[in-house]
């Protein structure tokens, strides 16, 4: 287990740190788990993926305790993401090339600070917001809509079981031109959280000229994460699939283009 740093306040929030030598860029990596856990195949081995191509990676673990969670997951992403760019110099990457990488519910909180980072209401009085900010973001088979695709159960964690508070983390209403350059990727026969959540994302990144880049599979069960022998999960039908993990290869190229 590599080095872990605490969150303020909260010893079960940190991250782990998988560095790298002069690393290309650095990234936070929000595992899913639906706001109810933090799901270890989209922890550990994503974060070492990300080292393979040449990132230092930081596995950000949120609250998933005391739903509805509201906005505590989101402080401990911005922490996470600032806290991140103040330790590039001892890691030996760029500040300005900081990025998230979230899967799932993690995918929707990676998105939620893309499309807040400059949102003073979000965040507690005196939050330096262009700390926060993400460089791009990577966004796999994403939670985004509280509308009539909703993965239901995880915007009940969020916010709870009232629909109006669920639509306020209902992303695609709040893209606008700040967004960070995005990856998305999903699979079309996703049961759990339908590709229209991807679909309906990359529409409002296209009406607000946000840069982004995705990737449809048309097989595939919801949380596949790397798509590896690694991450196989066979109880859930979660096997290697060799070109929906070309996934990883096609976002890491693309994100050493955009930041």
């Amino acid at each position: 287990m590599g080095e872990w740093i605490k969150y303020p306040g909260d010893p079960a929030v940190g991250m782990e740190v998988f560095p790298v030598d002069n690393g290309a860029g650095a990234v936070v990596v929000c595992p899913g788990g639906g706001y109810h856990f933090v799901s270890p195949r989209e922890a550990a081995p994503v974060a070492e993926a990300w080292n393979r191509a040449g990132f230092c990676a930081f596995v950000l673990t949120y609250s998933c305790e005391g739903a509805p969670l509201k906005e505590r997951p989101l402080y401990q992403l911005s922490w996470a993401v600032s806290t991140v760019k103040g330790l590039a110099g001892q890691y030996g990457f760029s500040p300005d090339r900081v990025i998230t990488c979230g899967f799932s519910a993690g995918g929707h909180l990676a998105g939620t600070l893309g499309v807040t980072w400059n949102r003073p209401e979000w965040y507690p009085k005196g939050t330096d917001l262009e700390l926060h900010r993400p460089a791009a973001q990577v966004l796999c088979y994403p939670v985004i809509t509280a509308g009539e695709y909703a993965h239901r159960g995880s915007f009940v964690n969020l916010a709870g079981t009232d629909r109006a508070d669920q639509e306020r983390y209902s992303l695609e209403n709040l893209v606008t031109e700040q967004t960070p350059p995005t990856f998305l990727w999903h699979t079309m026969t996703d049961e759990a959280v339908p590709v229209q959540n991807t679909l309906l994302f990359s529409q409002k990144l296209l009406e607000n000229h946000v840069p982004q880049e995705v990737h449809l599979f048309p097989f595939g069960v919801h949380g596949l994460s790397l798509a590896t022998e690694e991450v196989t999960q066979t109880e859930k039908n979660r096997y290697p699939d060799s070109h929906i993990a070309r996934w990883f290869s096609l976002a890491a190229e693309w994100a050493l283009k955009c930041i």
